[in-house]
C-alpha cells in the first residue's frame, strides 16, 4: 500500500500593494537567542538591582576602614595622647561586639530598610558628636560616650550577603561566587579605607577623615536601601525562626575558629606596623599592610570561579591550614630580608585569607536559620572583632618583649595554628545542616 507524505506547509506570506506593484513580504527570522554570559561574575550582576545595592554597599563599607584610623589621628592630634585614642577606639570595639548582634536581629525581624537607616543615623550622630567633643576639648568621658554610639552601624557586608542568599537561594554555585565577591569587596575597603583616612587627616585637617566617612556611609546606605526589589522580606518566618543562631549545633565551635582567625589579623597588623617602624620605614607601613589585603582580594575573586565545596567544614580546615603554612613566610622573611620582600611575603600569605573567610561565611549560612541569617553573620563578625582586639594586644606585647627584628610574627603564626586545629576538630565531628 503506498504511503503518501503530506507536503510541508509553506511559510505564510504577507502581501502588500505599493502603487501598481504586488510585493511579497516574507516573515522576519526570529532574533538569535542570547546565551548567558560564561563569566560567573557577569551572570551574577545580570540580575536586576544587584549593581545598585553592590555600589551602595561598597560606599557604605569603605568608612569601616576609615573611622578607627581617623579617630586615632584626630584624638591624638588634638589631645596629644595615643593612649587615650587607643582606649576610646577599644571601648567602641567592645560596644560594637555587644550591639552588633542586637541590631542584626532587628534587621532580620523588621527588614533592612526599617532598621538600618535609623541605626545608621544614630551612628552618624555619634561620629559627629565625637568631632565636636574633640574640637571643643570636652572631658575625656564624652569621647567614650560619643564613640560608643557609633556601635549601631549596621553590618553592611552581612546585609549584602543576606540579599545574595535570598536572590540565589536555588543556585549554590552562584551563592559561592557572590560570597567570594563580597569577601574581595571587604578586603578592598579595608585596604583603601586607612590610606584614605590618613591622607585626609594629614593633608587637610584632623577631623576630615571622620567627616568624609560620615558622608560616604550615609550616601552608600541610602543607595543600598533604595534597592527594595533585592531586599529579603521580613515576615512570620523571620519573627519566629526557631532557635537563636548561637544555639545551633556547630556554631559555637565555628565562632571559635573566627575568634582565632581574627587574632591572626589583629596581631599581623600591629606586628607589621612595629616592624616597619623599627626598620626606619614608618611611612611605608600602610603600603606593606595593603599587600596582604591585595593578595586576599585577588585570591577571593579567583576562588569565586571555583565550584562550591562538597563539605564546607573540610574545605574550611584546608583553607585555615594553608593560612597557617603561608604565615611562616613573613616570619622567615622578616628575620632575613628587607621590607620590600616582606611586602611580597604578605601578598602571598594573604591569599589564604579570602578563601578562609568565604568558606567560613558559607558554613555560617548553612548553620543559621534562614530568617536569622544577618544575625548569624554578625555573630561571626563579632567573633572576628574580638579576635582582632586580642591579637592586637598580644602582638603589641610581643613586639615590646621580643623587639622589632621579626620574632613577633610568631604571634599571628601561633593564632593561625590554633585556628587550624579548631577547624580540623570541627570538620571531624558531624554537624547538623553542614
Amino acid at each position: 500500500m503506498p504511503v503518501y507524505h503530506r507536503p510541508a506547509r509553506p511559510a505564510r506570506l504577507r502581501y502588500a500593494v505599493h502603487g501598481s506593484t504586488l510585493v511579497v513580504a516574507r516573515p522576519a527570522p526570529p532574533p538569535p537567542r542570547r546565551s548567558p554570559p560564561r563569566n560567573p561574575y557577569a551572570r551574577l550582576f545580570a540580575r536586576p538591582g544587584t549593581v545598585g545595592f553592590t555600589l551602595g554597599g561598597l560606599l557604605a563599607r569603605l568608612p569601616m576602614g576609615m573611622f578607627t584610623v581617623s579617630a586615632v589621628l584626630m584624638i591624638a592630634g588634638e589631645r596629644g595622647s595615643y593612649a587615650l585614642a587607643g582606649s576610646v577606639t577599644a571601648a567602641g570595639l567592645a560596644a560594637t561586639a555587644l550591639t552588633g548582634p542586637l541590631v542584626a536581629r532587628l534587621v532580620d525581624r523588621y527588614g533592612q530598610a526599617r532598621i538600618a537607616l535609623p541605626a545608621t543615623l544614630l551612628a552618624l550622630l555619634g561620629s559627629l558628636a565625637l568631632v565636636v567633643c574633640v574640637r571643643t576639648h570636652a572631658p575625656d568621658w564624652t569621647l567614650f560616650a560619643a564613640y560608643a554610639a557609633t556601635a549601631t552601624t549596621p553590618n553592611t557586608g552581612g546585609m549584602a550577603r543576606a540579599r545574595w542568599a535570598y536572590l540565589l537561594r536555588a543556585d549554590t554555585a552562584a551563592r559561592h561566587t557572590a560570597n567570594s565577591f563580597e569577601q574581595a569587596a571587604d578586603e578592598l575597603c579595608f585596604m583603601l579605607g586607612p590610606v584614605l583616612a590618613t591622607l585626609l587627616c594629614t593633608a587637610l585637617f584632623p577631623q576630615a577623615g571622620t567627616l568624609a566617612g560620615c558622608g560616604l556611609l550615609l550616601a552608600g546606605m541610602l543607595l543600598f536601601l533604595a534597592q527594595r526589589s533585592t531586599e529579603p522580606p521580613p515576615g512570620p518566618s523571620s519573627t519566629h525562626a526557631g532557635p537563636a543562631p548561637l544555639r545551633q549545633p556547630g556554631m559555637p565551635a565555628l565562632l571559635l575558629v573566627f575568634l582565632a582567625t581574627g587574632a591572626v589579623f589583629g596581631a599581623l597588623e600591629v606586628v607589621t606596623l612595629a616592624h616597619a617602624d623599627g626598620e626606619g620605614h614608618r611611612a611605608a607601613a600602610g603600603a606593606v599592610l595593603a599587600c596582604q589585603a591585595a593578595g586576599s582580594a585577588l585570591a577571593g575573586l579567583a576562588f569565586g570561579a571555583l565550584p562550591p565545596a562538597r563539605s564546607d567544614r573540610r574545605r574550611l580546615a584546608g583553607c585555615v591550614g594553608a593560612m597557617a603554612a603561608l604565615l611562616t613566610l613573613p616570619l622567615l622573611v622578616s628575620l632575613t630580608a628587607p621590607l620590600p620582600l616582606l611586602a611580597g611575603a604578605l601578598l602571598v600569605a594573604g591569599m589564604a585569607t579570602a578563601p578562609t573567610m568565604v568558606t567560613g561565611m558559607a558554613l555560617v549560612q548553612r548553620l543559621t536559620p534562614a530568617g536569622r541569617l544577618n544575625e548569624g553573620m554578625t555573630l561571626a563578625v563579632t567573633a572576628l572583632l574580638g579576635g582582632i582586639a586580642a591579637g592586637s594586644a598580644t602582638g603589641g606585647w610581643a613586639t615590646e618583649a621580643l623587639g622589632s627584628a621579626g620574632w613577633a610574627y610568631t604571634v599571628p603564626l601561633a593564632a593561625a595554628a590554633a585556628a587550624a586545629v579548631l577547624a580540623t576538630l570541627l570538620a571531624a565531628r558531624p554537624v547538623a545542616h553542614g
